[in-house]
């Protein structure tokens, strides 16, 4: 991704239990146990300056030559409590040695936050953490940064139906945009799809005092069939329910969720199950998923639909983008047609699977 500059055992329990939470898939997000919901940076509260990927070095020893790459995600868990991931090598997706990550929590106490690890606590002041070995011992910095997906921003080549480009809802079934343009969720395409390639472009809330499927939830439901799940999942383990997942069924390569308010993208390569003239199922749904440019599905098959989608079949359906009462948003969004005449001749339909689709119509 593009970089911008950015202008002991029971904590680790209390970590998770805290940021996970169990809360009913369906739930309205001006219910009062999910707290306030931020949908803009300038309204958002005092936390959320600290929320965010920091990336830079750690020095287990004092020598320079001990240093090494570290990265950490820093989550806003509501009322000044955070909680932190620690990732050697770089952040997921970006150089991240995986499976090791440590935990870290924390308080925000006026403009600096504190956390504490088990071997390493952190400081942070502005957009600069300062890492401390438990002697007390300076031993690294990380700046705070935003990633931008490469293929932010996307234009459609020549071929590509355009479903949103935020002068009109009319690629949509009731479809509602805010007054500053963008879609907003609960709506679903007018025609049907059967086999494509799509992107499209999301916006999750803030909203830190929510836990699970309550934080920021929607999906591209695929034909009503196949969800893939849109949700804060920032800095969570990239579970069957979380950002990137094929709904209950499939988890993320990588979780690549990027914090809220921050727009985010989904490319999606999508071929329909196949039936015989009898109604038999041949061959599963396939797709490959781009999360910010990431891939984290790559050709996967699925035998059946996800969650609550609709039954499977040979027909293609509607796209939908499913409504959870949490206020998410999309933008520039088009896919190509791979049963139209003519698709085999779109460049993008002949990238190597493994190729993220960045410069198609840039």
């Amino acid at each position: 991704m593009i970089l911008l500059p950015h202008v002991s055992r029971c904590l680790h329990v209390a970590f998770l239990l805290g940021l996970v939470g169990l809360c009913p898939h369906f739930c309205s997000a001006a219910d009062d146990k999910d707290g306030p919901t931020y949908t803009s940076r300038e309204s958002a509260d005092p936390d959320y300056a600290f929320q965010g990927e920091y990336r830079g070095y750690q020095r287990p020893r004092e020598s320079l030559r001990s240093s090494e790459s570290v990265a950490i995600q820093v989550i806003a868990l509501g009322e000044g409590k955070f909680g932190a991931v620690k990732y050697y090598g770089g952040l997921p997706g970006e150089g991240w040695r995986k499976p090791r990550k440590f935990d870290l929590t924390g308080t925000r106490s006026a403009d600096s936050l504190t956390l504490l690890g088990e071997n390493y606590d952190a400081q942070i002041i502005g957009s600069t953490m300062t890492l401390f070995a438990k002697d007390g011992r300076a031993a690294g910095e990380l700046q705070r940064i935003e990633r931008v997906s490469p293929t932010m921003g996307a234009k459609p080549p020549a071929g590509a139906i355009v479903l949103f480009d935020g002068t009109g809802t009319s690629q949509w079934k009731k479809g509602q945009m805010t007054p500053d343009g963008l879609l907003k969720a609960g709506t679903e395409t007018v025609n049907a799809y059967n086999n494509f390639r799509l992107h499209g472009e999301f916006m999750l809330p803030y909203k830190p005092l929510a836990r699970g499927q309550n934080r920021g939830n929607s999906g591209f439901y695929l034909q009503g069939r196949y969800e893939v799940q849109v949700l804060d999942s920032f800095g969570l383990e990239g579970i069957e329910n979380e950002c990137g997942s094929l709904y209950r069924t499939k988890r993320p390569d990588t979780n690549l969720c990027l914090p809220p308010l921050q727009w985010q993208t989904y490319d999606i390569d999508f071929s329909n199950a196949k039936f015989d003239a009898a109604g038999k199922k041949t061959q599963n749904m396939r797709i490959t998923v781009w999360h910010n440019g990431v891939t984290v599905h790559d050709s996967a098959t699925i035998p059946n639909k996800t969650g609550a989608g609709l039954p499977e079949g040979p027909q293609g359906l509607p796209i939908k983008l499913q409504e959870h009462g949490n206020p998410v948003v999309y933008r520039n969004i088009w896919l190509i047609d791979k049963d139209q005449p003519g698709a085999e001749s779109i460049p993008w339909i002949h990238l190597p699977i493994m190729a993220p689709p960045a410069a198609v119509g840039n």
